[in-house]
């Protein structure tokens, strides 16, 4: 069946529909051969050869939905320059490519989502969608009431002001602090700088939910499928009222 070629790109994965069309008009995209640079051009994804930057695209006909516990040291890249481990070695008997949908630094560990459903995966990342992520943030030192105040308003970071979340302090000790930071943007390395710009450090962090996901009994490196429910559950999901 022919698709746009934009629409095809972005079930396979490569991007959402519009940063499709931006790959597509900068001549990226050959279909048998031939360079497409136009949109409306259209394709059949299960007889044409579609390449991006040369390497041929297939669209997978058996959806996967996985979460994973990432652990720290880990890139959630398909491939690495500098030959640093990245998540997908962890799926030792997952056949299908997959991706991850959205991202965690390398030294945070938590819940990542992993699929080879481009659309699902772009609804999700898509910013209109606000899905709540929560994080468990180990400081080092003491936090003050007017630092969690300025993390829930909000701060200034060099690419804007981080919209309003929700902020909780968890325990403390003499050396740490230990505290909740739920966001639904979803900007490179937020955390980490949001508590960078109130002059905190962070020692340790990790996520522990998403929407309504929590990592429940999984250990680093473990990982499940998603049931159909909560596949679904997930696109239906509102900002601040986690498990409903």
């Amino acid at each position: 069946m022919q698709e746009r070629l934009q629409k095809i790109l972005a079930k396979a994965g490569i991007a959402s529909r519009r940063e499709a069309e931006n790959i597509i008009s900068s001549g990226r995209v050959a279909v048998n051969g031939v360079t497409v640079s136009e949109m409306g051009v259209k394709a059949d994804a299960g007889k044409d050869r579609i390449t991006v930057d040369g390497a041929e695209i297939r669209l997978e006909t058996n959806k996967v939905y996985i979460m994973l516990y990432k652990p720290a040291g880990y890139m959630t890249t398909l491939k690495d320059p500098e030959g640093r481990p990245i998540v997908t070695e962890l799926l030792k008997d997952i056949k299908e490519r997959v991706y991850p949908v959205g991202r965690l630094d390398f030294n945070t560990e938590g819940l990542l989502l992993l699929t080879n459903d481009g659309e699902w995966a772009n609804r999700l990342a898509h910013p209109r969608h606000e899905v709540d992520k929560e994080y468990h943030v180990r400081l080092q030192g003491k936090v003050s009431a007017e630092q969690l105040r300025h993390l829930a308003e909000g701060v200034e970071l060099d690419d804007g002001m981080t919209a309003p979340g929700y902020v909780k302090r968890l325990r403390e000790s003499e050396k740490n602090a230990w505290i909740s930071i739920t966001i639904h943007e979803g900007r490179y390395r937020q955390v980490r700088r949001m508590c960078e710009a109130v002059n905190l450090n962070v020692v340790r962090l990790k996520r522990s939910r998403y929407g309504f996901l929590e990592l429940g009994k999984l250990m680093p490196g473990e990982y499940r499928m998603l049931t159909p429910s909560e596949v679904e559950r997930l696109l239906m999901f509102k900002k601040g009222i986690p498990g409903r």
